[in-house]
């Protein structure tokens, strides 16, 4: 298959220029890069951090002077510079670096010729700009990453585990009930398809598998190259459990019951009892998804929870 054209595009306005090598590095997983440029007025101070950076990565920049306190004449270059190269008709993909919601309606106008637009931006990018582009990624993720951070979320514009866990949940069980299995790269475009910005990256993993793994939700089967998933069987009904939760809940009354002693009473009565299991990182969001029940702390500041009134 050949490789999809994109032209970049990045507004230096409010990206650092330390970020230049990870982006052209990112994008050449997704194709080739036949346009580069970068917009800002490179008679400011603020742009010569960026200056040696352009010479060594072949970025061309585009003057654009700051004739008043905002930064709109440089959106608007950029905007008019990435609709000439639409209508050449020689890219097939986009990708626009800003962390700036001002880019949204660019995204989907793009999108809407047929272009695939890959975004970066920041962690503080509005999450406007991220879901009107194809995919997002967050430019903190690039570079190395630390083994000692697998497994922990960022902070910020993350999508919760949860809505993943379930987005996972409906996609495997929707196949499961055509009698087929569902492959892991499958799983992995209908994600993005859903969340433009979900990346494992975000949560400290570099593979989905590991992800998908780690949520103890899944079981994941290799046959020779290709994985699929499958949901695993548990030992006790969910509802049974749900069940017992909210009767040693019910019997609490009014002063409840803390959430330390509700965890360890779960625990003993079902020993194979993970929170995981149901879509959930932590005891507490797993009590209060159940419904009808509140937390509150009592007078050390203990966590309980009782019966909503």
């Amino acid at each position: 298959m050949e490789n999809k054209r994109f032209a970049l595009l990045i507004d230096a306005d409010n990206i650092s220029a330390k970020y230049i090598g990870d982006i052209l590095e990112e994008l050449s997983t997704y194709g080739i890069i036949t346009y580069k440029r970068i917009y800002g007025d490179w008679t400011s101070s603020q742009a010569n951090k960026w200056k040696k950076e352009l010479m060594e990565n072949s970025v061309i920049p585009v003057q654009q002077f700051s004739n008043t306190v905002r930064k709109n004449a440089t959106d608007s270059t950029l905007i008019i510079d990435a609709m000439d190269i639409l209508y050449t008709g020689n890219v097939q993909g986009f990708c626009i670096v800003s962390s700036d919601s001002d880019f949204t309606r660019l995204a989907i106008r793009l999108r809407e010729s047929g272009m695939e637009v890959i975004g970066m931006g920041e962690e503080k990018t509005p999450r406007s700009f991220r879901v009107a582009c194809t995919r997002f990624v967050n430019l903190e993720n690039l570079g190395e990453q630390e083994d000692d951070n697998e497994g922990k979320d960022k902070q910020g514009n993350t999508i919760p585990r949860e809505v993943i866990y379930n987005a996972i949940t409906n996609i495997v069980t929707e196949n499961a009930n055509q009698g087929n299995s569902v492959e892991l790269a499958t799983v992995g475009n209908r994600l993005v398809n859903m969340y433009p910005d979900f990346d494992v990256r975000n949560y400290g993993y570099r593979l989905l598998s590991r992800f998908l793994e780690d949520a103890g939700l899944f079981l994941l089967e290799k046959n020779e190259n290709v994985i699929t998933i499958s949901m695993k069987e548990n030992e006790q009904s969910k509802e049974e459990i749900r069940e017992y939760v909210k009767k040693v809940i019910w019997a609490s009354g009014k002063k409840g019951i803390g959430l330390s002693e509700l965890s360890n009473l779960v625990h003993g009565k079902y020993s194979s009892f993970s929170v995981k299991d149901f879509g959930y990182s932590q005891f507490s969001k797993f009590v209060q998804g159940i419904g009808g029940i509140e937390t509150f702390e009592d007078g050390h500041n203990r966590k309980k929870v009782r019966k909503q009134d």
